[in-house]
Parts: C-alpha cells; structure tokens; sequence
C-alpha cells in the first residue's frame, strides 16, 4: 500500500535550501534521485492490461540504493540467490555495534570507520574458528542508523554455527549447537582488533578518541539460532536493502516540520513519535547515505564467491543437501489496478518531455475502470 508521506515531499518542501545544509556533492545527487522519483522528471511508460485492457501510466524508478521506493525487487532477487546456497545447520544472527564516540569520526571518514567495521568483525570471528580449526563463514549487512536516525554503526551477521575443518568435512562449533562463541570473549577481541586497525589507518585521529573507546566495553549481541535453514534467508531478507527510514513511518509533514514514529528500546520498544524541522531531518537521513560504491552486503570465508563458485556444491554433497538449482528469472509483469487480475504489458516509453500526444489526446480513458 502506498504511503501517504514520503521522504520525497521533505525533500521537495525544503526545496534549493536542501543546497546550504552543508552535505557534500554525492548526498545531494542521492536526495535529488529520490525526490524525482516515479515522477515525470524521470521519464516512464504506458502500459495496457492484457486482460480488460485499460491503459495507464507510469513513472521511472530512480533505482537508488538509499530511496525507500525502489528495494522491494532487489531484496526478492537477493533472497532467492541465497537460498540455493543453504547447509543443513544452524544458524546464528549476531550484531556487532561500533560505539558512539566514534561517530564523528564516521562523518567525515566513512568508508574507513566502516570498512573498518567490516575487517575487524570478519577477523574477530575467524580467530575463533581458527582456535577450534576451522574456516567459519559470514554474511554481514551494514546499517548506520539508529530508530531515531541518528548514526549507529552497525553489521547484522548470518553466521553457520561451525564451519570446514582442514580435510572439507563440516564441523560444528559445539556439540549442543546452543550459541556459537561467549559473547564477552567476542567484544573482547572485536575492541582490540578494531581499535588496532582504526590506529594504523588514522593514527591521530585514534589518538584523539582512544581514551573513549577503552572506557567501557564493546556491545556484540547474539541471538538463539534459527529454527531452519531456509527461515535464514527470509530473516536476513529484512535488513539486507533497509534503509534508515522508511515512507510507512511518516506521519505527517507540514510547511516546517516532520513527524515519524520510532520504537524506544530503552523502555521495551514502546512506538514513539518524534517531530523534527525539515533541514534537521534531512541532515539525519543524510548521515546514512553510503559512500560511493561502497559495498554494504559482504561474504566472507566459505561464503564467499569464489569459495563457493570452486567448494559449495562438493559441501552440499557431502551434507546431503537437495541443491536448488538457480531458477530463470522471469520478467516482472504488475497486476492491473483496474480488474486486479490483468498483467500490465508496456507499449510505449517516454522521456523527461512526457507521455506521447496519442495518450494525452484521450486514449487513456479508452477503457474505464468501474468500482
């Protein structure tokens, strides 16, 4: 169901003011992707259902990765990838969280305080497979934000609880299968490491924060298993193409200000709402877009791609897995808003100028749909 506010109208109500916030070129380009959005200023197409024939107009997605109108297909396409890669074992979800003193230093160096994030989190875990000799594997996800919108660095895990031992056979990382590693002994390592990489990649910047960093323990939660391999997928499908705020949570916009819900954890995930100016709103959602190309869905070890272009299939084998082979993507087709059983097919595209004079000359309203 379509939103009725959308981060699109902020953008548009603070209009060319958006130019003196104070962000840098490559968030302006995203913000002004997302405000054209399935507006003319993208172009788009004509459409006729194949079943009662009405014709109706549409426009162009902007297909940028921070627009809350353009993940739904990528995270379908993403799922159905992943399922075709499962083991018959357990799973773990784990969240690796950076703390807040270090997030000035995510404002104007992103991708290293992120990237970072990454290797630390991979190294953490692949000390602990090593120790139990073993190749651990992970898929980790990249957010930045917190309910709030204010910055919260943070990688979502899918980790298997074991991993391949040096003669290719599975290994579980213990008998009972009931958490994978003591979560202190994690944050632990998880600190050190981080903190050593941040020092030899931005030594006086380190220096400035060190002292915050080593003051209180490093937050790594993990949580039970999941109960079967494919619920896996389907769970990390939500995080995967999130971005930091939803159209849905919007509850309404005026010539001044913006008000959303969020969910307060400190007092057990109440709904909340919080009312913030235009420039403000736009500075948070701002914070959470990544830099250019950075990659914020990883794999790791015997997840990785060319581990598993060369190694999965023998594994699956070796576990007796069902291989799903990877079905022929088919071409999206929308169902007619009209009769809600028709496939729209496309008979014509148009650019920024807009529709064809055929269509603006009344074919549109050659067939009517009745309520």
């Amino acid at each position: 169901m379509q939103s009725r506010f959308e981060v699109a109208d902020v953008l548009r109500k603070a209009g060319a003011a958006i130019e003196n916030y104070g962000l840098n070129t490559w968030q302006l380009r995203t913000l002004y992707a997302i405000k054209k959005c399935r507006t003319a200023e993208l172009g788009g197409h004509i459409d006729a259902c194949d079943s009662c024939g009405n014709v109706t107009i549409s426009y162009n997605s902007c297909r940028n990765r921070h627009c809350p109108k353009c993940q739904g297909q990528n995270r379908e396409d993403w799922i159905a990838k992943r399922e075709t890669e499962l083991l018959p074992v357990r799973y773990f979800h784990m969240v690796f969280t950076l703390p807040d003193s270090i997030n000035s230093l995510a404002i104007y160096q992103p991708k290293i305080v992120y990237d970072t994030l990454f290797e630390a989190t991979w190294e953490t875990l692949k000390s602990f497979g090593k120790a139990k000799e073993m190749q651990m594997g992970m898929i980790a996800v990249l957010h930045t934000w917190g309910q709030q919108l204010s910055l919260h660095p943070h990688l979502h895990c899918i980790v298997p609880g074991g991993g391949v031992n040096k003669n290719g056979q599975w290994q579980n990382s213990r008998n009972d299968g009931k958490f994978l590693f003591p979560v202190k002994a994690l944050s632990k390592v998880f600190r050190a490491k981080y903190c050593a990489k941040l020092k030899a990649k931005l030594p006086i910047q380190y220096e400035q924060i060190r002292q915050d960093l080593w003051k209180k323990p490093w937050v790594v939660f993990a949580k039970k298993p999941f109960g079967s391999p494919k619920s896996v997928v389907e769970y990390l499908g939500r995080y995967t193409h999130k971005i930091a705020i939803s159209n849905n949570r919007i509850k309404s916009i005026d010539e001044q200000n913006v008000t959303f819900d969020y969910k307060d954890y400190r007092v057990a995930g109440v709904k909340k709402q919080m009312t913030l100016p235009h420039q403000e709103f736009i500075r948070r959602f701002s914070l959470h877009i990544l830099p250019k190309r950075f990659v914020k869905i990883r794999h790791y070890g015997f997840l990785s791609s060319t581990w598993k272009r060369q190694k999965l299939k023998l594994l699956q084998e070796k576990l007796k897995v069902k291989v799903l082979e990877k079905v022929e993507k088919k071409p999206f087709l929308p169902k007619c808003p009209c009769c809600k059983t028709g496939n729209l097919n496309r008979i014509a595209v148009f650019d920024q100028r807009g529709p064809p004079a055929w269509y603006l000359g009344g074919s549109q309203s050659s067939s009517s749909c009745e309520n």
